[in-house]
């Protein structure tokens, strides 16, 4: 039996967020909006997506209220896509998604995520221990881990390299500046 393109007949809430982002690039594309990518050429060329599924993708998550679309440049008109309280409301799942990932594929860590506050290390679900709370995206600082490949060929992976606070946009090296 073939796999339906949908969930119609499901009643649970799992099904229902997976018909919206259960497609393989979706969580990617969340992901890179929260590192605080919002230009189509930097999903780009950080995400390495075709073009027509990165088109596809950010026409669904702006639909669906996950990003919004806004345009940063008139002539020649340009637009860049900033992700919203709803899709900011899919940070823990990505954060506990990330955490499976690394304990159930032995990766080395990549990205340490820290409590802007006092500096600690959140803990497996976003919260911080030192000040006993669940830590807003907004208040979370990455930094590199010792797993993450120091010299990027790409400038968005290059201008992640730095400690950066969630949501801030991200503003990658032009191609011609040295790494």
């Amino acid at each position: 039996m073939a796999l339906g393109k949908d969930y119609a007949t499901q009643q649970c809430s799992i099904a229902r967020a997976l018909e919206v982002v259960g497609e393989r690039w979706t969580l990617l594309v969340i992901r890179d909006a929260l590192y605080g990518v919002r230009r189509y050429n930097d999903f780009l060329v950080h995400l390495g997506i075709p073009r027509a599924v990165l088109a596809a993708r950010l026409q669904t998550l702006t639909t669906e209220g996950i990003l919004e679309k806004r345009r940063y440049q008139e002539s020649p008109p340009r637009d860049e896509y900033v992700i919203t309280e709803r899709g900011i409301a899919l940070w823990p799942t990505l954060r506990s998604l990330g955490l499976w990932g690394r304990e159930h594929f032995g990766e080395t860590q990549l990205r340490t995520f820290r409590h802007a506050d006092c500096g600690t290390e959140l803990g497996p679900y976003g919260e911080c221990s030192v000040c006993a709370v669940a830590v807003p995206a907004g208040d979370v600082v990455m930094e590199p881990g010792p797993g993450l490949d120091a010299a990027p060929a790409d400038p968005v992976s290059r201008a992640l390299l730095r400690p950066r606070r969630l949501l801030e946009p991200i503003e990658p090296p032009a191609e011609t500046e040295p790494a």
